[in-house]
């Protein structure tokens, strides 16, 4: 593809900030970057990725609403890891982990624990905790 043919469909995927640099040819038939915005094709599916990831966050605040899941769940979802990854982060095991999805194991966690899981996701450990914000969270 030449420089003056790179697509620059510009979808708000990367909201303006980024560009990518896309392999093309120039003028003297030379490899050359071009930066581009995006382009459809792969624009649809970085959409359709964002609703999974999204779909999947929902279910999880929906659990967590509903008592079959700890919160820890949602914020799991929400900052797209999983468990092995979470647990590499605490310096736990897995089963650990996936043990403290439970919600009552959950309330009966040391204040600790909590919050170097605030600490993973970034949030303070009273976020973590109060299922009321997860309520007013879409």
């Amino acid at each position: 593809m030449k420089a003056k043919d790179v697509p620059q469909d510009d979808a708000n995927m990367l909201q303006g900030k980024l560009r990518e640099p896309i392999y093309s040819l120039d003028e003297n038939g030379n490899y050359t970057t071009v930066q581009s915005v995006g382009w459809n094709p792969k624009n649809e599916v970085m959409k359709e990725a964002w609703d999974q990831v999204n779909d999947k966050v929902e279910h999880a605040r929906n659990k967590v609403l509903s008592g079959e899941l700890s919160p820890l769940g949602y914020y799991i979802e929400k900052n797209i890891m999983d468990i092995w990854l979470v647990a590499n982060y605490m310096g736990m095991w897995r089963w650990t982990v996936k043990r403290h999805l439970k919600p009552k194991i959950f309330a009966r966690l040391k204040e600790e624990t909590l919050e170097k899981y605030a600490r993973v996701f970034n949030i303070t450990k009273e976020q973590l905790i109060d299922t009321n914000l997860l309520k007013s969270e879409k």
